[in-house]
């Protein structure tokens, strides 16, 4: 839409750069281009306005396949105003020069255009094709078909119209029929996801049978190695109990060769020892024989009562030493009877 503004009975436009203006007074084109900017009166003044920028027109209709079954189309055209002459020509694109609005609708007359042009296309296509063509090759099909029909279309031309891209965005059924094609595709990809669930599961299974399988090899071999340590620890006893014992047999050999060492040195200290003290009970034997026989060679002249004499002091040395006597009346009685005894005689 223009700019347009007031000046003491003037008005001032000013166009977008895509917009391309034409401005006739009395039947004279004094302005066209895009992106003007002038000044004008408005009583005698005849604008329009003409987009040359590129537009988007998205479109949606129904068609039937040749096995009767709707379909929803949706298309969008992308197209542009080529000549803006022609296209004012053909088309009420004038504007208030007060305001800068359209007079008419000149984008819903090229929409209406373009939308029935190529629906015409494309119900054709669709009509020779059957649904399950229709959702596997169709959108090409229509596309080309449409963009086909569209170039060959005289209208457009003639109005100033270059179509520039045509783009097919879906060919849908209808939601029954939809729901029912999807439900095999459906059904194939749960199988294929059942499948792959029970490959995964079987997979999870084999590797936790290849871990207890692992688990167990370890288990064996840990319960050899310690076979094989019980049996290396029942060797290393037994030949530290031989070495023990064989270190025994050493000790008690050496401590019977001790032993009997001290036995026959303390057997030749004996027979020594009973040696001297044979010899010595010998010489004192022979000494006392001799002092013995000095005695009775000194005694051998001696009269019997100097013999008495020194027997009874000899007698009286080795008596014991006596302390005290006792005497009992019996003792004393008996006593002073013999002494009166002998009194009396």
């Amino acid at each position: 839409m223009a700019d347009i503004t007031r000046r003491l009975g003037w008005r001032h436009l000013r166009g977008a750069p895509t917009a391309h203006i034409r401005h006739h007074r009395g039947g004279q084109l004094l302005h066209d281009g895009p992106g003007l900017s002038f000044w004008f009166r408005a009583l005698s003044a005849a604008l329009s306005e003409v987009p040359v920028d590129d537009r988007e027109l998205a479109m949606t209709f129904h068609a039937r396949t040749s096995d009767f079954q709707d379909v929803a189309v949706q298309a969008t055209v992308t197209y542009r105003v080529s000549d803006p002459a022609l296209a004012s020509a053909r088309l009420d694109f004038s504007v208030d020069p007060d305001t800068g609005v359209w007079r008419g609708a000149p984008l819903e007359q090229l929409g209406t255009l373009l939308t029935e042009t190529a629906q015409q296309h494309a119900l054709d296509v669709l009509a020779r094709t059957t649904l399950a063509s229709a959702l596997v090759d169709g959108v090409a099909a229509v596309r080309d078909r449409v963009a086909a029909g569209l170039g060959a279309e005289p209208r457009l031309p003639a109005t100033g119209i270059e179509v520039v891209a045509v783009r097919v965005v879906a060919l849908r059924p209808e939601p029954e029929v939809e729901r029912a094609l999807r439900t095999p595709a459906r059904e194939q990809i749960q199988q294929e996801a059942d499948r792959a669930t029970y490959e995964r599961r079987a997979v999870a299974v084999e590797r936790e049978r290849a871990i207890a399988e692992n688990e167990l090899a370890s288990q064996i071999e840990l319960a050899r190695r310690e076979e094989q340590l019980v049996e290396q620890r029942g060797t290393n006893t037994r030949r530290e109990a031989e070495e023990h014992a064989a270190a025994d047999a050493v000790r008690a050999e050496a401590e019977a060769v001790r032993t009997v060492r001290l036995a026959d040195a303390e057997a030749v200290r004996s027979v020594r020892l009973a040696r001297a003290e044979a010899e010595g009970v010998r010489e004192v034997g022979e000494a006392r024989a001799q002092a013995q026989a000095a005695w009775l060679r000194v005694h051998a002249d001696v009269d019997v009562a100097t013999l008495h004499a020194l027997t009874g002091t000899r007698l009286a040395e080795n008596l014991p030493s006596i302390d005290s006597v006792t005497i009992s009346p019996d003792v004393l009685t008996g006593l002073l009877a013999k002494l009166g005894a002998r009194d009396g005689t």
